[in-house]
């Protein structure tokens, strides 16, 4: 049985219950992961000798905000589509991923998942040896490929067929605001003297990104070049079911 058999066997109400939506569920379970930053920014900003431990498990909080910037691209997390489009924003800017962008990106890869020169998750050839495969986990690779991406789109020089042609003016709008953002606050710090976003959020997202990039190797690595989801992918011990399920239902429905 492949995905869409599976899914068109689901029962109206299995569906239902599958896809149901809460702005409370959401936001409880967003206020504990923000809660959980805020403690880590306290520690690392804290006269406590051993501050710098808190800049792992705040790395691993901030880079694992794009499992929340997926979701909201679904408009699963929240009942409230503007509150996924908030949220998602939120996500985007610390993640340097233009949220508007990045769905169009993630449903061309939802459509075309593992295919071969459609697929855009795939136009970066995978590790296939131990020296790529550590520089793939360093993240740096994904630092310099976020970086040209936002000045390629800030400059509407980087057009993806994925992009809509209506659109393409709202990608690069934000593109721009996202660049103006970074600016302001680089200006800011540099003005101000101060270091606290170097060690709040540069640093520590250096250092988580390796957590994502294995999590996320690990979904479609190795798997076989097939359409049948359920051999395309492969499900992650800390992806749950329902989070799974509920972005492919909204994905196909």
């Amino acid at each position: 049985m492949d995905h869409k058999t599976f899914l068109a066997s689901l029962p109206t109400d299995v569906r239902e219950t599958l896809t149901a939506r809460s702005n409370r569920a959401g936001l409880v379970h967003l206020l504990g992961h923000m809660a959980a930053i805020a403690i880590c920014s306290l520690v690392i900003l804290s006269d406590n000798p051993f501050w710098w431990l808190a800049l792992l498990p705040q790395g691993i909080l901030l880079v694992f905000l794009f499992t929340l910037l997926h979701e909201t691209s679904h408009k699963t997390p929240f009942a409230s589509d503007r509150l996924n489009e908030w949220v998602g924003q939120l996500c985007g800017v610390i993640l340097m991923i233009p949220a508007t962008w990045f769905r169009y990106f993630h449903f061309a890869h939802h459509r075309y998942t593992q295919v071969p020169s459609k697929d855009p998750e795939l136009e970066e050839a995978k590790p296939e040896t131990a020296a790529v495969y550590l520089w793939h986990v360093s993240g740096f690779p994904v630092w310099i490929g976020l970086t040209k991406g936002l000045i390629g789109l800030a400059s509407g020089s980087k057009r993806d067929d994925y992009v809509p042609e209506a659109k393409i003016n709202s990608v690069v709008k934000e593109a721009r605001v996202y660049l103006a953002l970074y600016a302001l606050l680089f200006l800011g710090s540099l003005l101000s003297g101060s270091t606290i976003l170097l060690w709040l959020w540069f640093v520590p997202m250096l250092i988580g990104q390796p957590f994502l990039r294995g999590y996320l190797l690990a979904e479609h690595g190795r798997c076989p070049f097939v359409a049948n989801m359920f051999e395309n992918t492969r499900k992650c011990r800390f992806t749950s079911c329902r989070s799974c399920t509920n972005s492919l239902l909204n994905t196909y429905r």
